[in-house]
Order: C-alpha cells, then structure tokens, then sequence
C-alpha cells in the first residue's frame, strides 16, 4: 500500500493553531443558516455543519470520531452551542440525508462508476510517464477535484492506482521483452552471476568515474567500450518514456544483485536494460567531462610552462639588451675618426665577445618564439600522451553541429581521416577561418609558395576548439542530457504565443518587442538621468577630473549595549538541547519525515520508520558515517541498516520536500518576520572538502585543497530555502536563479542578492525576464562597462562612467528568441542553469548569447547606477550576502563527523550530504526561533523593556546550548509544547 503521508490526499493535521481553526473551520452566515434550515435538534445541526465544513477542507466525508477534538470544539463554539453538545448521529438514514444536502449544497458529485473511469483514463495515460504510485494518486485526485468528484476513500483510491500502474507497467514489461533476443537476455541474465566470491558484472554498470587524469580516462574510456558491446540499448527502449526510463534504472541501481534476482523476469531484465541505457548515456558524459577538463589542464600547464621559459629566458635577455646596447653605443660614438670596416671589426669583436652571431641569432629566436601571451607551440608536449584517448573518445561519442556552421565538425571529420599519420604535415585542404590568427600562424605554414598543414598543432588546435563548442552548446553529443542540444528543448514558438500574453501580464512585461524596448529605453534614460541631476549632492561617489569613479565605503553601525544586554540574558535563558532532539521536535511540528520511503512509493516496511529515518538524517547530516553513528546509537539501529535506509528511502527530491515542509511551517512564525520580509534572498558558494578520486572534485585556489561548493541559497528570514553541490572551477552564477527556480516553498524571494560573480550581463538579463530582481554586490564595479541609450546622449556629471551605446536593433531583432528562452525556463521545459551554462562561454555562433548580452548591459547599467547613487541599497546589500556568509559557518558547525570530508565520490550522494546537512542546520534555526520566542514572552511577562531594533539585530544561527556529542537516542513517546503558545510574538 502507498503511504498516504508522501501524497496530497487530504486528511487531518497533527494540530491546528488557532489561526488555522478560525480561518478553515469557521461557518460563515450562509452556511449557518443552511444547516439551521435543514436540521431539527441541536445534535444535528452541529452534525450537519461538522460534515460541511470538514468536507470543504478534505473533500469527502470522514468518521464523525476521526474529527479532531479541537475542530468540533471551534465549530461549536461559534454556532453558540455547549461545548458538552452532544455530537454522532444515530442511525445512518440521516447521516445519508446529511451527505446528500452537502454534495448538493457544494454542487459536488458523489464518487460514482464516472469518477472511477475517470481516474482509469487519467491515470492509464500518466502510468506510461510516471511510476511512483503517490504521483498517480496525486494526479487522480487533481482530476477529481477539478471535475467536481467526492474524493473516495485512501485505501479504494490506492488500490485503483495501484492496479492501473500494474497493468500499465506488465504492459511496459511484456512489450520490451518481445523486443529481446534470446542471447541479449542470457547476457543480461548473467549480469546477476558472481564473478567470484562477492563481485558481479551488476556492479560494474555503478561504476563511478574516478578524478580526472590520464589513466582514468583511460580506464573510463574502456568502460564505455565494455557498455558498447551490450549493443543499441535505446532500440528495445523506444516504447518507454524517458522519465519512465531513469525511474527504472533509479530503481535498478539502489540494488544489489541478490535483490535483483528476486524479481519477476520481464521487470528485473526491463529494469536491467534501463540501467544499461542510463549507464552508457552517464558514460559518455562522463568521458566528456573529463576531456573537457584534461583540455584545460593542458592549457593551464603551457601556459605554466610559458612563465618558466620567460623566467628562465630573463638573464639571456637582459645579456641581449647589453650586447645590443654596447653595439649601438659603437655606432652612435662621436669619435668619426674611425673607418666603417675597423668600426664593423669592434661590433664582430663585441658579438663574438659574448657568445657569437650564431648563439646570439638562435637566443634571439628561443625569446621570440614565445613573445607576447602565445602559448599554443607548447601544447604538444602536454597533450600528445592524451592522443590516442582523445581520438578514441570522438569516435566512441556522436558529436554533431547545432547550427549551420560545419566548420569545425569538418576539420574534425578531416582530423579523424588522418588519425593514423604521424608525419609532420597533413595534405589536403581544410577551413581554418573558424579559428584565431595566432592557431592559423602555426597551423598553416607556407612553404615554396605551397600552403602545408602543421599535424601537430592541428590536433591540439581541433580538439581544443572541440572542448569550447561543447561548453558553449554549438556541438552536442546526441542523446545526452548535458550536452545535448538545448535547443531542441525549448517550447515551439507557436505554443509560446498561447501564454506570452498572460506571463507577460504577470510580470508586467511589454508584450511586444517594440514596447519592450521602449520600455527598457525610457528605464535606461530615467535612471540615468535621475542619477546625473543628483550627483552634486551625491555624498557617495565621487567622480575626479580624469574621470575616474570612487564609491565611499560604508561605516559599520556600532553594536548597541541594549542588544548586547539582550543577547547576554538569551544566553542565559535559552534551554539547552540535544541535536537529535531538535530532529525531533521540529518533525513533531512539520511532519517532514512522511516524504521519506522506498522509490516505489509504498509504505516502509521498516519497525518505527519515523525514528529510523531521524536517525538517518542525523547520521548523514553531521557527516559521522554510518558505521561511527550506530556505535553511539545504543543498538537501535546498525550501520547497515542506516546506510540502505540512506540509499533506498532517502533520495534527493525526497530531501528537498522535507527542507519545504520545514520552510512553511517556519514562515508562519511571528519572529523571523522581524528579520526579513521574506521577498528577498541572497546565494555563495562555500568549500566543502571531499576525496580525490571523482570527477566532480578539484582543486580550489582560494581555499585551498581538493573540495566541491555547496552553493545556498539564504532568505531573508536567515532559512535556507535550496542548494546545489557543484565542482569548484564551475561558474557559480549559473546556480544563482535556479536554486530561486526550484524552491517550492511557501517563502518566494523575488530580490536576489550575490557575490561578485553574479554581475555578467547574461545573468542580468534571464533574471529580468524571470521578474527576478538580481541586486549582487561588486567589488570591482569601476572595471565594468556603462552603457548609453544612444550615441548621441552626454550628461552633465556622470558622462565618464559610459562608454559604449546599447544595441536596441539586436533586441528588437531577438525578442522573439529571448521569450521563447524565458518562457521554457517558465514552463519547466529548460532550467536557467543549462541556460547560463551555456550563455556563460561565449560563442561566435550563438545569436542567444549576444541578444542576452545586449539585454543584460541594459540591466546591469541600470543597476550599477542606482548601486552607486544609493548607500541605503548597498548597506542592504551586504546585510544580505552576510547573512548567507554567516550560514555557511553555522550549517558547517553540525559537519563535525569524519574530519568534515563528504567520503563519497558518487556526485549524488555528495549533494545528499549537503541536503541533509541543511535540514538539520534548518531544523536548529526553527527550533531556535521557537526557544527565542519563548523567553521574550517571558521576558515581556516580567515588564522587561525590548527594543524592536535590537530584536530585528538578532540572528538564530545560535549554537552555544546545543549538545553535538554523546549517545544518541530518541523517545518518540515524549512530544514538544504545542506550537501554537510559541509561534506569537508582537510588540
């Protein structure tokens, strides 16, 4: 049976707070007088009027005894009746009657043979695409909603589901295995087979790809080789959706081969054949990604080697500059008495003095071989141990164009026709024009008139161009999810047209490209405007006779002796608490735990689960390992255990409906709104170190060591509301709307704030379209660009900042394009983070990139002058990045197990880690706010004066009360004060 916790079939809360209870179970006057009207005795009336106002909120009619004591409580006391009013009715002829005066009343249909062909259709159709039974239960119940329908019991609804999803899936299953030869199956069969004593073939389909180098991608390389020979897995596949497809595999892959033995033969050699698909799909983007960054180590180390010749090459060329100088002052000398051959004679004398002409040429040669910034003739050296990965690794990957520009899958074609020389010149003509003057000075060399191909550095040349065009998105790789074309997976033009209107209205976007860029141009010349007017009584930036800009650095408030006063008695008073029972309390009040559960979606066949699963999140999110939690577990749980609870129950999506639930729950609490309004949030990256042997790890200049960032997002409120786990060298912007994006929670920021890195123009401009307000701060706003509404415009005090004008005539060109981008970002087609991923590497070729760029000048121009103009918003503005700041320090505070190293190199499990990290450091600010709250009531009942200013100076990152080490164990039986007395603080 689906557990009715991880679906949205209504039922009854833990508890209400009064707010709930007066505003869902309150009978208005209309309803009131309905029940009077249709009920004899007050028995009935209070019957009737229960029934109606349950059966509004859960939309089908409960036992009378299953009906919260404080909801008929609520409810009799404002129909005026004794709170001792007797409720149940007596017979079922008038609980019938009753049923049938609210369905008529509310104009709602009983659940009848029509519903149930309703959901048969509805869910049938969703079963090919999803496979978790909750999902099809949550599916059916929006279909039944919407066409007026009694929702039918939990137990009816599940086992409908339940049957549907079966019969869909045995269809899945018996349509694939027709598709299967006999050998095929055999192979697969033997999948299971141990190789010896504990390995199976089963395990190497897991295969994680280790740190990129040489032998890995190597051994990578052979990996994907052993995954060809299964065959084309996508053609016994082609029936199946590829939603369906990944939950098979996610299914397979959470497995042992044992497990997967004991299922039925059509689903474990269905479920088999998708982990193979998924595996090889995963594989040649693994390949990719390490070539990617075995491209840019290559690089890095010429352009190292680059440093040292010069350096080297630092005494020979202060010699060459004094043997020159000595020459000159032979000829430049006054004394004219001498001839010219005896004048010749001293220079040979002087050349030969320091080495020769021969030695001299060829020191003169070695220098300006690499004058200027030109590593390129030293890649060779670094790249030809990777050669024959790198030819191996294109052919083993289908690489095509994305646009209309061939040039480099020509060359690339031409490359691989001449795999096999390794002579020093390629014969044969190929477009070059595509690459930069310095690769075609030593690529293409001319000799006796004839132009001739450098092998060599042809080579490096295609394959790093290669490298570039796949980060920029204008060569993709087929079938992949990373570097597929992304194109492909934006919403028709057409289908965009159906809703541009609407979203526009929105946002209050001009609906129109000639309105938007009116829009954008009066904004522009306003803002500008405003700014230039005001700049004589302007304190903050100062412009000198140069035109050089400075921006006053702010002053920090001092810190007031009242909120010292107040942040010593809540020191004081702030009750100690143990980590895993604040897990506790806060699931008591957010019930976050009911998300968690086996991938299939039933119910957890585990003895206390809610426990077992605490146990769980303290374990990972204190990073202790399984193994070191269950020594101080005192036998409740052991390692194995927690560890397949962590693998089977707990998955990514899982987590990040918990951390929701926990969010809204805490956005309806009193305090926090002192601290933020909620509308606004701030995102940085902080380094978490991690094992060497992944691809997702690399080293970190900054801070030093092998790591990954763990990207947060930070409300207002001081809650965090998402993150992502990403590789140190990534560009940290690409996250900064997505984690906006996909916070599901209640708390909505529209503004928000970053570092540094926030400030490229393609960002600017996806979030304006997005009608999110990106206000990050910048250090080095001087280095950056203002732009003009025109080439004409001057102002009178500001005119230094600009430089260029805005090309209005590209965004009226592309508006189209940049709808089109928003609006499948909008409608969950594309996510912003494959889109700035792209726009984040610029490309010759992407139309896209240059009209975000364009709109993004607009954008960031607009910002920059009110970020210059305005104290109050960069003081706001740092207010926010510091709150984020303070959080990484705080969440790290509970990573105290295992030295603080995520000692997984499965990518997926490292972002678990930092999911479960954030609930339980989301889970201390809750509990916090609550013990806060408590001791200003008691504060406030005892005639202590507190200041609003120094209650809004607060933080909840308090971690002084809270015991990290010891034994851990939970009474279940022992439940938290009601939340109801804790959550109401006003002045």
């Amino acid at each position: 049976m689906t557990s009715i916790e991880r679906t949205a079939y209504p039922r009854f809360k833990r508890y209400y707070t009064h707010n709930e209870l007066h505003k869902i179970y309150t009978p208005t006057l209309k309803e009131k007088k309905f029940g009077l009207e249709r009920t004899i005795g007050k028995t009935n009336y209070l019957n009737l009027i229960i029934l109606l106002k349950v059966f509004q909120k859960l939309g089908y009619f409960p036992s009378l005894d299953a009906v919260p004591k404080s909801i008929k409580k609520q409810i009799t006391k404002e129909l005026s009746l004794p709170l001792n009013q007797k409720i149940g009715y007596v017979g079922k002829v008038t609980l019938f009657r009753h049923k049938q005066l609210i369905r008529s009343y509310l104009q709602v249909n009983a659940y009848n043979s029509n519903a149930r062909l309703l959901v048969s259709e509805t869910v049938t159709q969703s079963a090919y695409i999803r496979d978790n039974p909750a999902d099809l239960i949550n599916i059916a119940l929006e279909e039944l909603v919407k066409n007026s329908y009694e929702l039918p019991s939990f137990r009816e609804l599940d086992r409908q589901v339940n049957h549907l999803r079966t019969r869909v899936n045995e269809t899945i299953f018996s349509e694939t295995i027709k598709k299967l030869k006999p050998e095929l199956s055999k192979t697969l069969n033997d999948l299971l087979k141990l190789t010896s004593e504990t390995v199976t073939p089963f395990n190497q389909l897991k295969t994680l790809p280790k740190r990129p180098s040489r032998n890995h991608l190597n051994d990578l390389l052979a990996h994907e080789h052993w995954l060809s020979n299964f065959g084309e897995i996508s053609n016994y596949l082609e029936h199946i959706n590829s939603a369906k497809i990944k939950h098979f595999a996610d299914e397979a892959r959470v497995l042992d081969a044992a497990s997967v033995k004991k299922i039925k033969r059509n689903k474990r050699l269905t479920l088999l054949l998708c982990l193979l698909y998924e595996s090889r799909r995963k594989s040649q983007e693994n390949l990719l990604e390490m070539f990617l960054k075995r491209i840019a180590t290559i690089h890095k180390k010429a352009k190292d080697k680059l440093e040292e010749i010069r350096q080297q090459h630092q005494q020979t060329s202060d010699q060459l500059l004094s043997t020159f100088q000595e020459v000159l002052q032979l000829l430049s000398d006054e004394d004219k008495s001498e001839k010219p051959q005896e004048i010749l004679e001293t220079i040979q004398s002087t050349l030969s003095a320091n080495g020769g002409l021969d030695q001299l040429l060829n020191q003169c040669e070695a220098i300006t071989a690499y004058k200027g910034n030109n590593y390129y003739p030293l890649l060779w050296r670094f790249y030809q141990s990777h050669r024959a990965a790198f030819f191996r690794l294109i052919k083993a990957v289908e690489l095509q164009s994305t646009t209309t520009d061939n040039r480099l899958m020509n060359a690339l074609n031409f490359l691989l026709e001449n795999s096999h020389r390794r002579g020093e010149w390629l014969i044969g003509k190929v477009d070059l024009s595509f690459t930069s003057k310095e690769w075609q000075k030593i690529v293409i060399v001319t000799q006796n008139q004839t132009q001739k191909i450098a092998r060599r550095p042809f080579e490096v040349c295609i394959f790093s161009y290669l490298a570039s065009e796949l980060k920029s998105g204008d060569v993709c790789v087929k079938q992949s999810a990373s570097f597929g074309d992304w194109r492909k997976q934006l919403m028709p033009w057409d289908e965009c047209q159906s809703i541009i209107e609407d979203y526009c209205g929105l946002l209050d976007l001009p609906n129109c490209a000639d309105s938007f860029i009116k829009h954008l141009k009066d904004w522009l010349i306003d803002t500008a405007n405003r700014v230039d007017e005001g700049y004589p009584i302007n304190e903050q930036v100062i412009i000198n006779d140069k035109g050089e800009p400075t921006l006053k650095k702010l002053l920090a408030r001092p810190i007031p002796e009242s909120l010292k006063n107040l942040e010593a008695i809540i020191s004081e008073r702030i009750p100690n608490r143990n980590l895993i029972d604040i897990l506790q309390n806060v699931d008591y009040w957010t019930n976050f735990t009911r998300h968690f559960g086996p991938l299939s979606g039933s119910d957890p066949k585990l003895k206390n689960p809610t426990e077992r699963y605490l146990l769980t999140i303290f374990t990972y999110g204190c990073n202790l390992g399984a193994s070191q939690a269950a020594r101080h577990m005192r036998g409740i749980v052991n390692a194995k255990s927690l560890s397949n609870i962590n693998s089977r129950h707990i998955s990514i999506e899982q987590l990040n409906r918990g951390l929701t639930d926990i969010i809204n729950r805490y956005n309806v609490l009193d305090l926090p709104q002192f601290w933020g309004q909620g509308d606004s949030a701030a995102a940085d990256g902080t380094k978490y170190d991690v094992q060497e042997q992944n691809l997702l790890s690399e080293y970190h200049i900054r801070y030093g060591g092998y790591g990954g960032i763990a990207y947060h997002h930070v409300a207002d409120k001081y809650i965090a509301l998402f993150s992502h786990f990403i590789p140190c060298g990534t560009w940290e912007a690409v996250y900064i709307l997505e984690g906006l994006l996909q916070n599901k929670s209640t708390l909505q920021a529209k503004k928000i704030h970053g570092d540094t890195q926030g400030q490229s123009t393609p960002v600017f401009a996806l979030s304006y379209l997005l009608g999110i307000q990106l206000m990050p701060r910048i250090r080095n706003w001087q280095d950056l660009i203002f732009y003009r509404p025109d080439k004409e415009t001057v102002y009178k005090h500001i005119d230094s900042l600009f430089k260029h004008s805005i090309n209005w005539e590209l965004l009226r060109t592309h508006w189209t394009d940049l709808m089109q981008v928003v609006l499948s970002i909008y409608t969950g087609k594309i996510s912003s983070a494959a889109i700035l991923r792209k726009l984040g590497n610029y490309s010759r070729k992407n139309r896209l990139y240059k009209a975000f760029r364009e709109l993004g000048r607009v954008i960031r121009t607009i910002f920059l002058l009110e970020y210059i103009s305005d104290g109050k918003l960069r003081r706001q503005i740092t207010a926010a990045t510091n709150k984020v700041e303070a959080y990484h320090g705080f969440s790290k505070w509970f990573f105290f197990g295992g030295d603080s190293i995520i000692n997984s190199n499965d990518r997926e499990e490292m972002e678990k880690r930092i999911k479960y990290n954030d609930l339980v450091a989301n889970a201390v600010i809750f509990q916090n706010v609550v013990d806060l709250t408590e001791v200003f009531q008691q504060l406030q009942t005892e005639g202590y004066f507190l200041d609003k200013e120094d209650v809004s100076a607060l933080s909840p990152y308090l971690t002084s009360h809270i015991k990290r080490f010891g034994d851990y164990f939970l009474d279940l039986t022992q439940t938290p004060t009601q939340l109801d007395d804790l959550m109401v603080f006003t002045f």
